[in-house]
């Protein structure tokens, strides 16, 4: 009993070790992603991909990997799922979800109530119907989403923003 005891003790020991090893990133590390982050955001050039869906009165639901926002200074383009109520529904059955590309739109950025957070509002003027985007963005390159529609029930995303090495040398 007690050589099984220390053998499960030795086991966890070295997965723990393992575990610790790999998953800690640097100082240095963190300010490059912050600095990345720091200039998507303010460039209006990003990617938020969408994890997990927080529909209202209903419990949170993981998403597949397909799920995203891109914003380019003069696009944006969204293809996320929608679970809520819909007050209006589609003619076509086709344009469920939250689907749209806008090339009028507002984009504002302002600091977050805490050091290394920004919060982006986006609003649409060329989708049929006003759509409000509003992210708030952490250094870390988590971000989270509020998406308002008139004819439907708004829906909150959690994600990441993209981290590509296109602009670090």
């Amino acid at each position: 009993m007690k050589q099984s005891t220390l053998h499960l003790l030795i086991v966890l020991s070295v997965a723990f070790g393992l575990t610790m090893c790999g998953t800690a990133r640097t100082a240095i590390e963190k300010e490059g992603v912050a600095r990345e982050v720091s200039q998507r955001v303010n460039d209006f050039d990003f990617t938020f991909k969408a994890t997990y869906a927080y529909p209202a009165g209903f419990k949170s639901i993981y998403l597949s990997p397909y799920y995203d926002v891109k914003v380019s200074p003069d696009t944006v383009r969204a293809y996320l799922p929608y679970y809520g109520r819909t007050y209006v529904a589609p003619v076509n059955p086709a344009e469920g979800g939250i689907k749209f590309t806008s090339t009028d739109f507002d984009y504002q950025v302002n600091p977050g109530k805490k050091k290394g957070n920004w919060q982006v509002n986006i609003r649409t003027k060329d989708t049929g119907r006003e759509l409000f985007l509003y992210f708030d963005v952490w250094e870390n390159g988590t971000a989270r989403l509020q998406v308002s529609d008139t004819n439907r029930q708004p829906i909150s995303f959690q994600g990441d923003i993209v981290i590509t090495s296109s602009l670090t040398p």
